[in-house]
């Protein structure tokens, strides 16, 4: 449960404890109770992989996992997620290796300024966990949410169908773990 603490922060407004896994590693830190989740992320625990874009969840830039669902962290509060698993873009790889969706926009080009790849991500993860073999229609009704300015979408859809095959091709299936991100795991 969080704690507030009224007057620590420089400004005299209340702020509290959370209590978060984020990326499968338990974490306790001091947050303004105004603070979005996407600041606490960025400027509290320092992991700067997810953007601040529109802060009207219009861009995709701040998109993270929390409890297993995918959400825009610019319109959540940090103290909704008291207590929740958090995986942020940086949770998606396994140490050095590059999780099959990140592997996929690497070969196939689908990012160029990177602003907009954790709502991509995130978008293909949540897609391919529901379907495996995703038609290309399917890819860009599935990133909609997400504006890129840089590319086009064409290598976006790209590399996500590219990931499908290679996912297939390797018989792993994208899933969700408790405080983990969702990884590929052979069947």
């Amino acid at each position: 449960m969080s704690e507030v603490h009224r007057g620590t922060e420089p400004d005299g407004l209340p702020e509290r404890v959370l209590t978060v896994t984020v990326n499968g590693q338990a974490v306790e830190a001091r947050c303004p109770d105004r603070a979005l989740l996407v600041e606490f992320v960025r400027e509290v625990l320092n992991l700067k992989g997810t953007h601040i874009g529109c802060l009207t969840g219009d861009c995709g830039a701040c998109t993270m996992m929390v409890d297993g669902r995918i959400v825009k962290s610019c319109l959540m509060l940090a103290a909704s997620a008291d207590g929740a698993a958090i995986t942020t873009v940086e949770g998606l790889a396994s140490g050095d290796a590059l999780h099959p969706i990140q592997q996929s926009f690497w070969d196939h080009d689908g990012f160029q300024c990177g602003f907009c790849v954790p709502g991509h991500l995130f978008a293909a993860l949540d897609l391919l966990a529901e379907n495996p073999s995703p038609t290309d229609d399917e890819i860009r009704a599935a990133i909609s949410g997400n504006l890129c300015r840089c590319t086009g979408y064409e290598k976006i859809v790209e590399s996500i169908g590219a990931a499908a095959g290679l996912m297939a091709e390797d018989g792993a299936q994208v899933r969700a773990e408790p405080g983990l991100a969702r990884r590929t795991e052979a069947t």
